[in-house]
């Protein structure tokens, strides 16, 4: 990979990448199941360089904004390419938000330029605030020839002959502007700079490296802050190979791993939960004396890769498993949200190793990871290299909000300064998450902090830790929450936890499920045992990385539903 200790921003670093490795393969574009675009990193950059002198004749200049509103595909990287080239500051939206949401947030970041689908620019045309907008130039993508685009230029025939003039930036200057989850209220513009990302790619290819051959299959949106390190900018300065897949639909997804040969993936945990599902019933679906020998050969594997994996040896013991997963990958990287451990260890049995992590958009991608020396599936692994980690004001249990040193903290909060005020103190990120450390140096995350409540004996109670029990409970998805967390009572004390449960469709609750609750509920100790449930008709809001909006779905609930609709346990 190139020595990333050797450039001040990111433009120069894939610069550099597009020369090095001119014939490597560096994007394929697959839609379901049909090959769209295959580019080498020699054929990336005649399809940039032509756009960033584009964006250079209309008056781009260093430090001005623009933004990208695109599902994943090689237009959003080819777009950002060409904006760093120029000097320029990234601001990746997320392209699930509606068109007034990204109004608002095209005014908040104040961006000169917007990169967009046609189908969401055709939605921010409709919105009653189009005609308020201040974006000086809009190209939009794959918009049909003699389409009305009130203005905007074709992405595809924005393109300038001659070669575009490098702009050069300092590690200090501002490489995006990153809008964390949620955009209700206060919009949180995360200001990162080149820094930042240059140190978070240092310490990710640390522990996990990419090389030319290596093929990293993308399912995230790439505006998000894992895809963009691991599916962008990681793979390029190592010469590897990115893979889209615009669905996520299962049969497309294990169709790639094996077209494709798949080395590293990332994917939220909803995924991963139905990779395992899926697994599992095809695991069911073999005879008696089938499963029998599959037990014992998943046994095996488990003994011999207990203090580090073995691809070579899980591979031999359980081929059909692995070449399911087209017998080439080394590990799945997941973060985000919780994820159960029942579920990590099930795919390390197997010899598929999965990374658990924990990180923000407030410090860049990670902060922390497992590298499966050994395996936890009971931690969100060690601090990366170049990551300070400590435990604020820890109660009797070790549990405390966990606070971040790096250079790999954003800049601040974009015309926030309040904001960035109460969020970093004396160069420490107050990430408003509880957590500890055990005598490994593993970080173990208790919930967040605002989600904290206090039984009437003194005892601290995280929604997210319970939540674990519940694991596997048949309904489409699952909350915790305090009572007075979503119907507002001035007090402290005799607290109720309530489970807000959201069937399939179709599914009715009986006595089966509740039964089922009960027993589960009883494995808890009495001071963290749920007192009622609430059925609730619709589906959980949730961010790009499928993490449940919990402020949003506590505000919905406590404005459609009265506390009389709670059922006691």
């Amino acid at each position: 990979m190139l020595n990333l200790d050797q450039y001040s921003c990111l433009g120069a670093a894939l610069r550099d990448a597009l020369e090095r490795w001119p014939n490597e393969t560096c994007l394929i574009e697959s839609d379901r199941d049909k090959e769209k675009t295959r580019l080498t990193y020699s054929d990336f950059k005649e399809l940039a360089l032509p756009l960033a002198r584009a964006l250079e004749d209309a008056e781009f200049k260093a430090g001005d904004r623009a933004a990208i509103i695109m599902t994943n595909q090689s237009k959003w990287l080819i777009s950002a390419y060409a904006i760093f080239y120029c000097g320029g500051v990234l601001v990746p939206l997320d392209y699930k938000l509606t068109a007034v949401e990204h109004l608002q947030l095209l005014a908040h970041c104040q961006a000169k330029f917007l990169i967009v689908e046609y189908y969401l620019w055709r939605a921010i045309m409709q919105s009653p605030e189009f005609k308020n907008h201040k974006i000086q130039t809009v190209l939009v993508t794959e918009a049909p020839l003699g389409a009305d685009l009130a203005g905007a230029y074709r992405w595809e025939e924005f393109r300038r002959k001659g070669d575009p003039e490098f702009v050069s930036r300092q590690g200090e200057d501002v490489a995006c502007i990153v809008y964390s989850s949620g955009t209700g209220g206060r919009p949180k513009g995360c200001v990162l700079t080149h820094e930042n990302y240059l140190e978070q790619c240092k310490s990710l290819t640390a522990w996990y490296p990419f090389w030319p051959g290596v093929r990293y299959l993308s399912i995230l949106p790439t505006n998000h802050a894992i895809d963009f390190m691991v599916g962008f900018i990681g793979p390029f300065v190592c010469g590897a190979c990115v893979v889209h897949l615009r669905t996520l639909r299962p049969e497309f997804v294990r169709d790639a791993f094996v077209r494709y040969k798949i080395t590293y993936m990332s994917l939220v945990p909803m995924v991963l939960k139905n990779l395992e599902r899926g697994l599992k019933a095809k695991f069911d679906a073999l005879s008696g004396a089938q499963r029998f020998v599959l037990q014992k050969l998943i046994a095996v594997n488990k003994r011999l890769t207990r203090r580090r994996p073995s691809p070579r040896l899980s591979r031999w013991l359980l081929p059909q498993v692995h070449q399911a997963f087209g017998g080439h990958l080394l590990a799945l990287f997941t973060g985000g949200a919780f994820m159960e451990p029942s579920t990590l260890q099930f795919f390390y049995d197997l010899g598929i190793p999965v990374a658990n992590g924990y990180g923000l958009t407030e410090a860049g991608t990670a902060l922390t990871l497992n590298d499966f020396k050994p395996f936890r599936a009971d931690s969100v692994g060690k601090p990366l290299p170049g990551v300070l980690l400590r435990v604020l004001n820890p109660d009797g249990e070790g549990i405390g909000e966990v606070a971040v040193h790096s250079k790999t903290v954003m800049s601040h909060y974009l015309d926030d300064p309040e904001l960035t005020a109460e969020t970093i103190v004396d160069g420490w990120l107050l990430t408003g998450d509880l957590g500890r450390f055990d005598g490994d140096g593993h970080l173990q995350l208790f919930g967040r902090k605002k989600n904290m409540i206090v039984t009437e004996g003194g005892k601290n109670i995280y929604p997210e830790d319970i939540e674990t029990v519940f694991d596997g409970l048949p309904v489409k998805e699952y909350c915790i929450f305090a009572a007075n967390y979503l119907w507002a009572a001035k007090k402290l004390g005799n607290e109720m936890l309530v489970l807000v449960l959201r069937l399939e469709q179709g599914q009715e609750f009986n006595d089966k499920l509740k039964d089922e609750m009960a027993v589960r509920n009883r494995r808890l100790p009495d001071f963290k045992r749920v007192g009622g449930y609430v059925v609730w008709e619709k589906d959980f809001p949730r961010t790009a990385s499928m993490k449940i909006k919990r402020t949003v779905l506590a505000e919905e609930i406590g404005k459609i539903l009265g506390r009389a609709a709670l059922v006691e346990l």
